[in-house]
């Protein structure tokens, strides 16, 4: 091949997309077992190939020439074949500082937190370290063979104690670890963000969902949160001036408007528009319109439950119980958590719990349309707003809960056209 990446497992990844959208040239993603591996590092066929996880470290004995940063963190992720010699690069370190300038994240003097002990987790502490941070930390698992400063268990079980009080002197951390990554969105959160009273910032390195239980946890304490999309198309950037060039890269390692644009770019077509809102507040009107115009799937998750459970809601309702429609609508919700490019109506209750609201915020953005108890109106067909009593009961019930639950409040009152508009110019 001329140019790809090369790793074990590779459904996750973007780069394919990403190297298409920065150079003209064929990117190939190579899945290879060790023993493949070897034979592909010794056979050479290639002008510049990305390196992944399991193979940053494994593949420095091929090298003929590694650059000073990648030497120093022990990890390769950039690799060009100059004249048959391989010259090893790590345009991760890149891609975390171009990360914290895009975003505004000020590691200078702070306390900084990673957690990982991996290669992964080395090039955060060498950027970390490169920004001038105060104290830097990392956490483990208990069963790692690797030291580090504090164990995952501990900080989950408030055990760690020491003369400056921990978790309230860490201002930043940083998940160097793929907990969370697709198709594992159900993971655990390592630790507790809770714990943390003076957290400014956090950073997770798994781009794929675009927000992490990690991350989800972070903006519902009002902490900013940042996924690693940038860090992954920042990387590549970098690694393509590489390809392109077969040559250093020249400090000051500037990110131009092309990186910027990819980026946007990527978002967009990752993430999902989620609508949120009381039953005959225009949830499907709006999405429908909202879905031609961008050119995105449509999808209703209470008619999608209709489709599983062969009959209409009212019907399942009255033969089941709530309960059991809401663990169907659960079930659903999870399904379609991993889509992208959709935009998704939700049922009124939906929000309810709040798993349901982590599996759409994991690739979606959540807008609630607000519309006023005098504007919506009962439907004999939804058992639970039959009246208007019952109406007005779970509007004042889920209205916190909504506002809570959303990235963005709409104003519901508007008409049809106004609020597509209105999404639109937020969500491009």
């Amino acid at each position: 091949m001329n140019y790809g990446l090369i790793g074990n497992p590779l459904k996750h990844s973007f780069s394919k997309e990403i190297h298409a959208k920065l150079a003209d040239y064929e990117y190939t993603l190579r899945e290879l077992d060790e023993k493949s591996f070897d034979f592909f590092m010794r056979e050479k066929n290639f002008k510049g190939i990305n390196v992944t996880i399991p193979y940053k470290q494994k593949v420095i004995p091929y090298l003929d020439f590694i650059d000073e940063d990648a030497k120093s963190i022990n990890a390769v992720n950039t690799i060009v074949n100059v004249d048959g010699k391989l010259h090893g690069y790590n345009t991760d370190i890149l891609g975390v500082l171009a990360t914290f300038e895009k975003f505004n994240i000020n590691i200078q003097d702070k306390n900084v937190l990673i957690l990982g002990t991996g290669a992964t987790s080395n090039t955060l502490y060498y950027a970390v370290k490169k920004s001038s941070a105060k104290n830097i930390y990392k956490a483990y698992r208990a069963s790692s063979k690797i030291k580090g400063d504090v164990l995952y268990e501990d900080i989950a079980g408030a055990n760690y104690t020491s003369s400056h009080h921990f978790c309230d002197d860490i201002n930043i951390i940083i998940n160097a670890t793929p907990t969370g990554m697709f198709p594992h969105l159900d993971d655990p959160n390592l630790i507790d963000l809770s714990k943390f009273k003076n957290l400014e910032a956090v950073m997770d390195v798994v781009y794929n969902p675009l927000r992490t239980s990690f991350l989800i946890e972070a903006e519902s304490l009002k902490i900013k949160a940042v996924s690693g999309l940038y860090m992954l198309v920042s990387q590549a950037y970098f690694a393509s001036k590489l390809f392109t060039s077969t040559g250093e890269l020249r400090e000051p390692h500037h990110i131009d408007k092309l990186c910027d644009s990819v980026y946007l770019s990527c978002l967009r077509e990752k993430q999902n528009i989620v609508l949120t809102g009381m039953p005959t507040c225009g949830k499907s009107t709006v999405g429908r319109k909202l879905a031609s115009k961008l050119e995105y799937n449509f999808i209703d998750t209470d008619k999608l439950i209709e489709e599983k459970t062969g009959m209409p809601t009212q019907d399942y309702i009255t033969k089941n119980g709530i309960e059991k429609f809401r663990d169907i609508e659960s079930e659903v919700i999870k399904e379609i958590a991993t889509y992208s490019k959709t935009v998704i109506s939700t049922g009124g209750g939906s929000i309810l719990k709040d798993e349901n609201v982590i599996n759409l915020k994991h690739n979606g953005k959540i807008y609630f349309m607000n519309r006023s108890i005098a504007l919506l109106h009962p439907k004999g067909d939804r058992p639970l707003t039959s009246n208007y009593q019952s109406l007005k009961k779970i509007y004042d019930e889920r209205l916190p809960i909504y506002k809570k639950a959303c990235d963005k409040e709409i104003d519901g009152n508007l008409e049809v056209k106004e609020r597509v508009n209105l999404i639109i110019n937020d969500f491009l």
